[in-house]
């Protein structure tokens, strides 16, 4: 039990990579002593075990608290909740998948004073999402500032959330395994750019999930994970109390996105007329005779246009030959 109990967050024991699916055909599958569990012989020689999924979902967990409507079925105050949970995330019979393996584009937490709940995660349009545990799809639909969002609920209680999808795969009621293409990535709902939002929540409070998955390598970090009541508190950002909120949350995602996305589109715009200027620019070397006038004259351009396009130039410059003069 004590090297069950992790502290969070700290270096994790017994990390997972990221589920890589070969294809590989099931040759037969082998009975268990335990009910509903068989192991399945793979043609590439290897084996695996299998719970059949009509077994699993008669369990508690996917009949309580169930609501196919709404992100967050749940009723349960935070008062109520143990001060460490601890779960199994991995073990011999389930796998795990990377939803989307990239950097982290925008974190969980507080920004500019809202709740973030979850990990944003850029892609392109059109890339499949894929379900990171087995679980039971619990919600498949368009919901306000979420776009397309699937909420898979999985054994252990936990429960993951994919939001802003273009496509949605799954509808409620679906078993998928860990690795199921569940949708594809998008912009949909109050998102101002093409990217994955992923949360993971317990009883309806959201936590980092960055304390499970590293995204940037697709590694799960735990296989045993001990979470504590402490990282769900107000001050952690648990979830919201009403819907409403939430949707003013993402409304101010969607801001921030929207001014840094101006603000990149201002710098490419002023990076792209200075590239034009600088393939536009015509110099002269002075020679002998020359005054600012007369190169003025030649180039059909004034005194005053090509000082200002010559730092320190004025009209009472002496011009000295050989000296080169920007005129356009």
């Amino acid at each position: 039990m004590r090297d069950a109990e992790l502290l969070i967050p700290r270096p994790h024991r017994q990390s997972v990579k990221s589920l890589v699916n070969d294809g590989s055909q099931a040759l037969d599958t082998i009975e268990t002593a335990s009910p509903g569990v068989k192991i399945i012989l793979l043609a590439n020689n290897t084996w695996k075990y299998w719970r059949d999924p009509s077994d699993i979902m008669l369990q508690e967990v996917f009949t309580s608290s169930w609501d196919e409507t709404k992100p967050n079925p749940y009723n349960v105050a935070l008062g109520d909740l143990p001060e460490k949970i601890n779960i199994w995330v991995v073990d011999t019979l389930s796998e795990y998948k990377c939803p989307y393996q990239t950097k982290v584009y925008s974190p969980f937490g507080y920004r500019h004073r809202r709740r973030h709940q979850g990990v944003d995660l850029p892609l392109k349009t059109g890339t499949p999402v894929y379900a990171a545990f087995a679980g039971k799809v619990r919600l498949s639909k368009y919901f306000r500032g979420y776009g397309n969002l699937v909420v898979i609920r999985h054994e252990n209680g936990l429960e993951t959330f994919y939001g802003h999808l273009s496509k949605r795969e799954v509808e409620p009621g679906d078993w998928v395994d860990a690795g199921q293409e569940i949708g594809l990535g998008g912009s949909t709902g109050r998102s101002t750019g093409a990217h994955l939002h992923f949360e993971t929540r317990y009883q309806g409070y959201a936590f980092d999930p960055q304390w499970l998955i590293d995204f940037e390598t697709g590694t799960l970090r735990h296989r045993l994970f001990s979470l504590q009541k402490k990282h769900l508190n107000a001050n952690s950002r648990y979830v919201p109390e009403s819907d409403d909120v939430e949707i003013d949350i993402l409304l101010g995602d969607a801001r921030d996105y929207a001014v840094a996305d101006s603000i990149a589109a201002v710098r490419k715009a002023e990076e792209e007329k200075a590239a034009r200027e600088a393939a536009a620019a015509r110099y002269v070397t002075v020679k002998s005779g020359d005054t600012l006038s007369r190169i003025a004259s030649r180039n059909g351009t004034t005194v005053s246009a090509i000082c200002r396009l010559n730092s320190g130039l004025t009209a009472k410059t002496v011009l000295k030959i050989g000296r080169k003069i920007r005129v356009k």
